[in-house]
């Protein structure tokens, strides 16, 4: 299988090995995102530890990899949110729900014990373009 890495300095860089999104085939229909957290691209730090500006950064990074990518929120077919909180949920549905069109994509909510560099939240999509 042949696969194109997509790479943007918009986003934080990876903090491990992997790469930011991974599109098949390449220049292709499905682009797999890797999971984004609340990390500001100039600095590879937490933006805050306000949960809810974490949330909007990891969104925000999610944003300049999808346009990277070639394409944009509506292109969002899967998304996977990790909380090390559950009782935060409501607050990363209202986020969400402010940040992407409708109809929303498909999407799982998963409660994790933790996330890297001390993170709250984490998101990561598939996307077709």
């Amino acid at each position: 299988m042949s696969k194109s890495i997509i790479h943007t300095d918009a986003a934080p860089a990876a903090v491990g090995p992997y790469s930011q999104a991974v599109a098949v085939p390449p220049g292709g229909r499905l682009v797999f995102l890797s999971g984004q957290i609340g990390l500001s691209p100039q600095s590879g730090e937490l933006v805050s530890d306000d949960f809810a500006e974490q949330v909007r950064q990891s969104f925000a990074n999610m944003a300049a990899v999808i346009r990277e990518a070639g394409g944009s929120f509506d292109s969002i077919i899967k998304l996977t949110l990790y909380l090390t909180d559950l009782s935060q949920f409501g607050t990363a549905n209202e986020i969400m729900a402010e940040t992407l069109p409708q109809p929303f994509p498909a999407r799982s909510t998963v409660g994790v014990d933790s996330l890297p560099k001390g993170a709250q939240f984490e998101v990561e999509a598939i996307i077709a373009v």
